[in-house]
């Protein structure tokens, strides 16, 4: 086998555990975001859901002045790439007793998401 076969079976390698979420593009997500979640969320002000800004790094249930559920009080998560992306996957499965409904269904849109959810918390 060649060196180059070995690099680039290396470099596949690597390519696929990298996360989808490393190559979010936070402008497509600030469009997602306002068109998906800005019914019940923004970012600098509680509404039906919690504020988001500063979400990524955060405990969930973390934000003073909104009342959550006990499931997502008593999570333990803590909002980074894996956690968001499952949660926007199927919240339900991520902390059962939660209240929100929502699920993002695309990849590419949950990674853009997170990507922008990420640059608004200075991440």
């Amino acid at each position: 086998m060649s060196l180059s076969r070995v690099v680039l079976g290396a470099l596949a390698v690597t390519l696929a555990a990298v996360p989808a979420y490393a190559n979010g593009d936070a402008e497509r997500g600030r469009d997602l975001y306002e068109s998906r979640c800005i019914g019940c969320h923004s970012l600098d002000a509680n509404r039906i859901g919690p504020k988001h800004r500063g979400v990524y790094g955060r405990k969930a249930g973390a934000v003073e002045e909104f009342t959550y559920s006990s499931a997502v009080k008593n999570s333990g998560v803590v909002w980074d790439d894996d956690t968001l992306a499952r949660w926007l996957v199927n919240p339900q499965a991520l902390i059962p007793g939660q209240r929100m409904n929502f699920r993002v269904s695309l990849p590419q849109d949950r990674t853009d998401i997170i990507a922008y959810l990420k640059k608004e918390s200075g991440r």
